[in-house]
């Protein structure tokens, strides 16, 4: 078979992500499939409901049941229930000095899929990713990331490493089995820098992320005289990053679909006065005793406003949220507050 690039940035290698038994996310994705959609009957009495009682009658519920669900995930312990963490691979303690002698933990192990064929999403293939990263450079990866978080301002964005001493270095916490809340164990990153072995601060990567929304809305300004810097990426580049792959699908936003690297909802209305999405890019991340979010929500910009100087790139708003305790879902949450912000902007 052959593995692209665009195949490992997308998770569409086949590669497997920490559960190594296929049969076990086969189940994993049926029963996720099952929950999205609704039984026959259940629609047949959201039907009648609405044809018997009234539009109104059916918001009303609709809205209770929302409510339910925020007050339930409110109330229960986070990482309770998250299988996902109870991979033993989640807990290695060995220190890994390369990426490239990373690829042992996975390198012999059958793919789940013929690449390109499906979705899902895989740390390991991340990993590899770091590898092709390193040998096209020629320099490590580790270097080489370093480096690129310097040029983007990013100076408190470093690698979880166990034995440096790190300023301002939150401690993690997870809730154990009797639902108490403990230090969360010692692990070592060293085998997935790519696919979260950094540490990083709110500052920084709301730094990331206007760095990415100015190269994606630099070319649609009016340059006068060059007055206007190019950004980090070019952007054709981050629209592409940022288009959805076919094949793809989102865990945390059933709208999005998966592009390179990140999860993109794309703009539609399908009613007239009726529910709108809004284009946005988002990423969680979840480690040993911490979760983040880091949600991009570009401004839809008038024509006039790109040839006037009244207005400059970014335009839009970007929410992160980083907090130190293991399977807290956090991008609801973030689209909420971008789109609150967004909201009051457009009001102004």
């Amino acid at each position: 078979v052959t593995i692209t690039t665009r195949m490992l940035v997308s998770h569409l290698s086949g590669i497997r992500h920490y559960e190594k038994d296929i049969t076990k996310v086969k189940e994993e994705k049926e029963k996720a499939n099952r929950a999205l959609k609704p039984t026959k009957s259940h629609q047949d009495k959201e039907q009648k409901e609405k044809e018997g009682k009234g539009i109104e009658k059916t918001d009303c519920v609709k809205q209770k049941k929302e409510h339910d669900s925020e007050t339930k995930c409110r109330h229960s312990k986070p990482g309770r229930n998250n299988k996902e963490f109870e991979q033993e691979e989640y807990y290695l303690k060995e220190k890994f000095e390369s990426v490239i002698e990373s690829l042992k933990i996975f390198k012999n192990d059958p793919l789940f899929f013929k690449p390109g064929s499906q979705f899902l999403y895989s740390t390991y293939g991340f990993t590899l990713l770091s590898a092709v990263v390193e040998r096209a450079s020629g320099q490590k990866f580790t270097d080489y990331m370093l480096k690129m978080f310097r040029d983007l301002d990013m100076l408190s964005t470093v690698l979880d490493d166990n034995e440096a001493m790190i300023y301002n270095r939150a401690r993690c916490y997870i809730y154990n089995k009797k639902g108490r809340l403990v230090n969360a164990p010692y692990v070592d990153n060293s085998y997935k820098w790519a696919g979260g072995g950094f540490l990083s601060s709110v500052g920084d990567l709301l730094k990331f992320g206007n760095a990415l929304l100015y190269s994606y809305q630099a070319g649609q300004f009016k340059n006068r005289n060059g007055q206007l810097l190019p950004g980090y990426l070019k952007p054709g580049t981050v629209a592409m990053m940022w288009t959805p792959v076919p094949q793809t699908e989102v865990s945390w936003d059933r709208d999005g679909k998966y592009a390179m690297a990140w999860a993109v909802v794309e703009k539609n209305q399908q009613y007239g006065c009726c529910r709108q999405q809004r284009h946005y890019a988002s990423h969680t991340g979840g480690a040993v005793g911490a979760s983040s979010v880091l949600l991009i929500l570009p401004e839809e910009l008038e024509p006039e406003a790109l040839d006037t100087w009244s207005v400059a790139p970014p335009r839009g708003v970007i929410v992160t949220i980083i907090c130190n305790m293991q399977s807290v879902s956090l991008n609801s949450t973030a689209l909420k507050i971008a789109r609150e912000f967004d909201r009051e902007k457009r009001a102004q």
